[in-house]
C-alpha cells in the first residue's frame, strides 16, 4: 500500500496507484449475498436454470456483491496518507456494470488516483477510477469512480 505525505499527492494524482490480487467469486459467497440482500432471483442461485433459460451459461454475481467487493480490493493497494486517523467510505460518482461475473470466475481491481483535494484541514477527498476486470474476458466487470474520505491526525 502506498503511503504518501500531503504534499505528495498531487504528483501521484493521474497515475495508476496499484492492482489487487485476483479474489475468486464463489456461488457460496453470491448464495450469501442474495440471502443479506433478499434478491434471490434465480440468474443468482439457480445454476441449472441459469444455464438453461440466460446467456450466462450458469449463474452470476450480484453487481452489488461486485460493487461491493472493492473495499477488500483496496486494502493493500490504495492510498495511505500520512498521519491517517480514519479512512471513510465517501461514495460514488459513477458507477456501471459492464459485464456479468460468473460464478467461480475471478476478478482484480485495478485502481487510479483521479483526484486529491482537502476539504477541510486534515480531511482529504480522494477519488479513484476503478475498474474490476474478470479474469480472461476482455470486458471488465465494472467501472466506478470512488471516493474515499481520508482524516488526517
Amino acid at each position: 500500500m502506498p503511503i504518501l505525505k500531503k504534499d505528495e499527492l498531487a504528483a501521484a494524482v493521474g497515475t495508476e496507484i496499484g492492482v489487487s490480487d485476483w479474489i475468486e467469486i464463489s456461488q457460496d459467497q453470491i448464495n450469501t449475498f442474495a440471502d443479506v440482500t433478499d434478491d434471490h432471483q434465480f440468474i443468482h442461485i439457480d445454476p441449472e436454470r441459469a444455464a438453461r433459460e440466460t446467456p450466462f451459461g450458469g449463474t452470476i454475481a450480484h453487481g452489488f456483491l461486485t460493487l461491493s467487493m472493492l473495499s477488500s480490493m483496496a486494502a493493500g493497494t490504495t492510498i495511505v496518507i500520512d498521519g491517517i486517523v480514519m479512512g471513510i467510505n465517501y461514495g460514488f460518482e459513477k458507477v456501471r456494470f459492464l459485464t456479468p461475473v460468473r460464478a467461480g470466475k475471478r476478478v482484480r481491481g485495478r485502481f487510479s488516483l483521479a483526484d486529491a483535494v482537502e476539504r477541510n484541514p486534515g480531511q482529504w477527498m480522494l477519488k479513484y477510477d476503478v475498474t474490476v476486470e474478470i479474469e480472461g474476458e476482455d470486458k471488465p466487470a465494472l467501472m466506478a469512480q470512488w471516493l474515499t474520505l481520508q482524516i488526517l491526525g
